[in-house]
């Protein structure tokens, strides 16, 4: 009597190859979904955040009323990096290395090395959704191929070639190649998503930078 076919006859008839292939298919969905929904909800919560703090820094009457604001997302980090940066800079004298080129250059510095930091946190876990969105469908393939070679090999053993032992073996093969396209699609959907709102979010960071930029020099050009 012939064997249902479907995935647990599949699975039930694949080898250590098939297998390692299932595995590793299994491991870059749980990485691709993982990263999926912590990036978003770590994004959500940080545009919350960041709302709130610029809603209440652009209604201060000056930067010394928002040293206290706690520095929970990158834009009141920024800014209490480059109020740091201005006060160390009026301290420190010219012979500092620090403030060599001058104090706007050193605010300029420190406002371009944040930017940098907080695009590079902005990248995290990008890397493991591209790899899983470019690689998962090739490994499927691979899984596939395996799959129908050993189904093959079987179905030439046995002596029995014809269209309906052979159909149901290569078909049960195709579910890897499927399960390859299954972890690719999320991956590289979010990757997208995500590479756009890191786009956006790193635009906003750099204009609010410039406007730190300004509120501080002209500060300084006024307090001299």
């Amino acid at each position: 009597m012939e064997q249902g076919l479907g995935f647990a006859h599949f699975l039930s008839q694949t080898d250590a190859v098939g297998r390692g292939v299932l595995i590793l298919l299994l491991l870059l969905s749980v990485a691709s979904w993982y990263l999926i929904f912590t990036r978003a909800l770590s994004n959500w919560l940080t545009r919350r955040r960041a709302d709130a703090f610029l809603e209440r820094f652009w209604k201060a009457r000056s930067l010394a009323d928002v040293t206290g604001i706690p520095a929970d997302n990158a834009f009141a980090l920024l800014a209490r990096r480059a109020t740091e940066a201005a006060n160390d800079g009026r301290r420190q004298g010219p012979e500092d290395l620090a403030v060599a080129g001058g104090l706007t250059e050193y605010i300029t510095r420190v406002l371009n090395n944040e930017v940098d930091q907080q695009a590079a946190a902005a990248e995290h876990g990008l890397t493991v959704l591209a790899s899983a969105g470019s690689a998962a469908p090739y490994i499927g393939l691979i899984g596939t191929v395996w799959s129908i070679y050993h189904a093959l090999v079987q179905i030439g053993m046995s002596g029995q070639g014809t269209l309906d032992k052979v159909a149901g073996p290569v078909g049960e093969a195709l579910i890897m190649t499927a399960l390859g396209l299954a972890v690719a699609i999320p991956a590289v959907l979010a990757y997208n998503a995500f590479n756009r709102r890191n786009r956006v979010w790193l635009a906003q960071l750099e204009n609010f930078a410039h406007d730190l930029y300004v509120l501080l020099t002209v500060k300084n050009s006024h307090g001299s």
